[in-house]
């Protein structure tokens, strides 16, 4: 995989929206986590690989940036790319777009642990190696 932005589409449902009809702050989070577990899962690192290898990912640093609201009905693209991969953690850069619009930005800090404790972990060799490919240079 090429350093270049994955991302999916959303649609907005009455459910992530207040009584105005604009999308709650916190579901564009909701829509950038489901964008970064879509990739995970397109680099062959889905629920099974993660808990076979006994470790979770957890949000240690978000900052978020908003642009321009959602609104009910929108089609959306939740898009990423993987900006830093350490030993044991990921940066990625997240937006939410309508069209070409940029609606939301956020730069996301996500940690690797261990399941039991939650303690911070290396990455596994081959994710590790996996995500190193992936990320912008």
């Amino acid at each position: 995989m090429s350093a270049v932005e994955f991302s999916i589409k959303l649609r907005v449902y009455i459910e992530d929206t207040d009584a105005g009809g604009i999308v709650y702050y916190v579901n564009y989070l909701k829509f950038m986590e489901r964008a970064r577990t879509e990739f995970m899962r397109s680099l062959g690192f889905g629920k099974d690989y993660i808990f076979n290898h006994d470790l979770m990912f957890v949000v240690r640093d978000v900052v978020v940036r908003y642009q321009a609201p959602a609104l009910l009905d929108d089609e959306l693209e939740a898009g990423l790319t993987l900006a830093d991969v350490g030993g044991a953690s990921l940066v990625m850069r997240q937006a939410i777009r309508r069209g070409g619009q940029e609606l939301a930005s956020a730069e996301v800090t996500i940690a690797c642990v261990d399941r039991a404790g939650l303690r911070p972990r290396r990455l596994p060799r081959d994710m590790l190696d996996t995500l190193r490919a992936a990320q912008i240079h």
